[in-house]
């Protein structure tokens, strides 16, 4: 199973003036570019063995019968993978609010605004690189937390609904070493809530 770089939905400076245009071209084209080529690489190397949808083989990830080096090849590249195509499509110009997950977010959080809050801690505390999230977890309920580098909740086999890449690459050229200016900022993208 093949994957292409999924497309954005709008355009490179869609998100201006609080993600900019070369930053988002890099981000997707390089980047994204990047973590797609290397999924398919191990993908395509045990063909076969590895037909099922990415986030299958990530939920799956340890048992699956290809060396070690390649499931952790498969991790960072598979991850970088699916975790980018959620982050482009739960930000766009034009907001189409899931009320559905507005409700769940106010039973579980007690308000939109103190979601939030909890999130955008748990995004600046990560140290280095990494991921803030919005999961549903074993027990289908809505949890906030934070993985390094490129893993996905998939490898926990929670449902990511929201993340935020904290990554430098995602925010260095406009904002150099202000990750919270960032993810105050990133929220006025977030289209679905």
């Amino acid at each position: 199973m093949k994957y292409e770089l999924p497309e954005l939905g709008y355009d490179y400076n869609a998100l201006e003036p609080h993600i900019d245009e070369k930053t988002m071209r890099i981000h997707h084209q390089k980047h994204h570019q990047g973590y797609t080529d290397g999924m398919n690489q191990v993908l395509e190397k045990h063909s076969g063995k590895l037909d099922q949808p990415i986030e299958e083989l990530l939920e799956n990830l340890e048992s699956l019968d290809i060396p070690q080096a390649e499931k952790t090849k498969l991790r960072q590249k598979g991850g970088g993978f699916v975790n980018h195509r959620l982050f482009w499509n739960i930000m766009g110009p034009n907001k189409r609010v899931d009320d559905e997950l507005v409700e769940e977010i106010e039973q579980t959080f007690a308000s939109v605004d103190s979601f939030k809050e909890e999130f955008s801690k748990e995004a600046g505390n990560i140290f280095g690189s990494g991921w803030a999230w919005l999961v549903k977890n074993d027990e289908g309920e809505l949890e906030i937390y934070s993985t390094a580098n490129q893993n996905s909740p998939y490898l926990q086999g929670h449902e990511p609904i929201i993340g935020l890449d904290v990554w430098e690459h995602a925010y260095y050229l406009k904002y150099q070493n202000k990750r919270g200016t960032y993810i105050d900022h990133w929220w006025k993208t977030v289209k679905i809530i």
